[in-house]
């Protein structure tokens, strides 16, 4: 049977618009790095080499070489994980300037997916669809462990309205948030969906306040 995210990881995947504690277990990636402005003309190609990757995986029982412990699955949503530059950082003045912004966008994996079928698979799609950034992308395990999440509703810009009642939740519960650091999961396609209609999951780790 086809392993369905979003029927069967609602829980990770698709939460509701209020914020939760959640733990996030090890899971598997293929990630890439970079900076500047997600409006610019360059970086839908960060996006379109880890899909390009991606769906490789998934179509390679079709050319026989499929690991063992292959699944049918739908390929997982894109997310990103965004910081600003230390400069940026220390003149901070409360208002972003998104040249400044530091990104690590990824696309989750099934488990059967190791390091020998990814090097396989980026040296297939390397022949096939070659792209300079491809030499960029790795193949890394991340364990998020506890964290705040929730759906956000609405243009990316207006982001900050969710990441305060986030923020509220978390003192309410105890909880610390580590850092500005956050990580966001794309529900919908922003070349393809009104701002308004923008679904995003947002979350950042916390650990236990003991103070």
């Amino acid at each position: 049977m086809k392993h369905e995210w979003r029927k069967k990881e609602k829980e990770i995947y698709l939460p509701k618009n209020k914020p939760v504690l959640i733990d996030i277990p090890e899971f598997k990636y293929f990630t890439i790095e970079g900076e500047g402005n997600p409006n610019s003309d360059t970086f839908p190609e960060f996006i379109g080499v880890l899909y390009s990757l991606s769906y490789a995986v998934k179509m390679s029982y079709k050319k026989g070489i499929e690991p063992d412990g292959y699944f049918d699955y739908t390929v997982y949503p894109l997310e990103g994980i965004w910081d600003i530059k230390k400069d940026a950082k220390q003149n901070h003045t409360g208002t972003i300037n998104k040249d400044d912004l530091i990104f690590k966008l990824m696309i989750r994996q099934p488990d059967f997916v190791n390091l020998d079928f990814f090097s396989k698979i980026l040296k297939l799609t390397k022949d096939k669809k070659p792209h300079n950034l491809l030499d960029s992308v790795k193949f890394e395990t991340i364990n998020e462990g506890a964290c705040v999440q929730m759906l956000h509703l609405g243009s990316y810009d207006n982001e900050h309205e969710s990441f305060k009642i986030m923020e509220d939740y978390a003192i309410d519960q105890g909880l610390k948030r580590l850092s500005k650091i956050h990580k966001e999961i794309y529900l919908t396609d922003a070349t393809k969906t009104a701002p308004e209609r923008l679904k995003t999951v947002l979350r950042f780790q916390v650990e236990k306040n003991d103070k």
